[in-house]
């Protein structure tokens, strides 16, 4: 049975209709209130948009801005579900994901609006406007679904892309409302909260933001992308009070700090994205920033595992425990592990994806018996504490012995002068592969002390072979680390 709820939209703006729902740095703010009669009346003129039975599906391709929020919540009043598109992409990229998850119609910013119909060329069947010119349509036909239907898909999001070939995920409201509460059980909500959010609403750690803002009833200060002069100011003099950041970005922001503090009123850096390197977490320690771990990925909606405030420097490296509703085990070959032990990291729960849209193939792969394999490896403490310590497919086997990057990274990004680090493996005749190492780094960097500090710090085997010195590592648009990319560098032997 398909349970309903009254959209949550209409139900924030009759619970609280004054209260502050999106702000920006232009000194822009908008009420639940006036958030809903934005969202009703572009609803009606999108309803008398033209979908098949083919092509039943939205896409948006748009930079984070208050128009794209108001596209994705009126197409939810419509029972149309939303692909959400990664404006980094090419137009080939565009248009293979837009077939992929059946779309028929695209809304675009005006600024991605000549990419989206370069995408969708000589595809007949996919028409393309921006918010723009939906805005100045006249005519209001439509009506509106004022009930939210849980089982229903309300987005699809495509798999980062860090190890491959992207798959649409997605997203029933159940899975958001779930994420949601969940998340709410673990961080607490206080009434002066307010949630910065700098990720791409395109990817599942901004728009669960919005999701969040919704259900709480708590404003999210909205940012086009991550800027850390923009961030620093919204949390010295805007009472932002939480931020979502990957370690990269955490670590510009401490930078830009120095040995300055926040207001009393910040309470965490939300960090995900993969395992944090110790001396970051030490970094923030040094100026009493709080910055909690989590865990989680597309398919979870958002976290789904979260070290809790109380916990944050006794545990540092973890990602937690699993959030209310949530499962989470580590298992070889199906059956889970003791204590300690490094294995496949699996989870359930209400917030966790059906699947991937049209792909039974990898549906059959990544679940198991209703359980999740993630594609990471990690461990569990003797008390219930996950440690997430690389992607599966980013092991690297080198004669017999398993180097996981993430280990050799943080012994890279301690040395002075390393701003960023990526390890991967080179084929060896000889050991199979071996670790090799991309960083960034200042001009006056020696080598070969790097290697002899490695050297102290590493196994030999773990020691990378080669260093390239390199302007930027390759990343997405949520700043993780694409790999895959590092790989293909060293096929074009850079």
């Amino acid at each position: 049975m398909n349970q309903t709820m009254e959209h949550w939209l209409d139900k924030r703006a009759a619970l609280t209709p004054n209260d502050i729902a999106i702000e920006t740095p232009d000194h822009r703010s908008w009420t639940f209130y006036q958030l809903q009669q934005h969202v009703h009346a572009f609803a009606k003129k999108l309803a008398g948009i033209s979908l098949t039975d083919q092509r039943p599906h939205i896409a948006i391709l748009s930079e984070n801005s208050i128009d794209m929020v108001t596209a994705f919540l009126a197409c939810t009043y419509l029972r149309i579900p939303v692909a959400f598109l990664n404006t980094r992409l090419s137009p080939s990229e565009l248009q293979k994901q837009c077939l992929t998850a059946d779309v028929g119609f695209m809304l675009t910013s005006k600024r991605c609006f000549s990419k989206g119909m370069d995408a969708v060329e000589g595809v007949k069947d996919i028409a393309v406007e921006s918010f723009a010119m939906v805005e100045e349509k006249k005519e209001e036909p439509g009506s509106l679904h004022k009930l939210i239907y849980l089982d229903d898909i309300c987005s699809m999001m495509f798999t980062s892309g860090t190890t491959g070939t992207p798959k649409a995920v997605m997203h029933t409201y159940e899975n958001h409302w779930s994420s949601a509460i969940a998340s709410s059980l673990n961080l607490g909500l206080l009434p002066n909260d307010k949630w910065l959010a700098c990720l791409p609403l395109f990817h599942i750690g901004g728009l669960s933001i919005i999701m969040k803002s919704l259900i709480y009833g708590m404003p999210v200060y909205l940012l086009e992308k991550f800027d850390e002069s923009k961030v620093h100011q919204a949390i010295m003099d805007h009472e932002v009070t939480i931020v979502s950041v990957v370690a990269v970005t955490c670590k510009r922001l401490l930078d830009t700090l120095g040995d300055s503090r926040y207001p009393k009123a910040f309470r965490c850096m939300l960090l995900g994205g993969g395992p944090a390197p110790k001396s970051l977490l030490q970094q923030a320690k040094a100026v009493d920033v709080p910055v909690v771990q989590t865990y989680g990925m597309t398919e979870t909606s958002s976290q789904i595992s979260t070290l809790s405030a109380t916990d944050a420097w006794k545990k540092i490296g973890s990602a937690g425990k699993p959030l209310f509703q949530a499962s989470l085990q580590v298992c070889r070959n199906g059956k889970p592990l003791a204590c300690n032990e490094i294995g496949d990291i699996m989870v359930k729960g209400p917030m966790v994806t059906n699947g991937y849209y049209k792909r039974e193939d990898a549906n059959q792969q990544a679940f198991q018996n209703g359980w999740l394999i993630t594609g990471d490896l990690g461990y569990i403490d003797k008390e219930g504490f996950l440690y997430v310590v690389d992607r599966r497919s980013d092991l690297i086997i080198s004669g017999g012995e398993n180097i996981y990057p993430a280990e050799v990274e943080e012994v890279l990004l301690s040395y002075p002068g390393i701003q960023e680090a990526g390890i991967v493996g080179k084929e060896d005749v000889t050991w199979g592969k071996v670790p090799v190492a991309f960083i960034v780094a200042g001009a006056d960097l020696e080598i070969e002390s790097l290697q002899d500090y490695c050297s102290t710090h590493l196994a030999s085997f773990k020691v990378p072979k080669s260093f390239f010195v390199v302007d930027a590592l390759p990343r997405n648009a949520t700043n993780k680390l694409q790999r895959h990319k590092l790989k293909d560098w060293l096929q074009d032997d850079i």
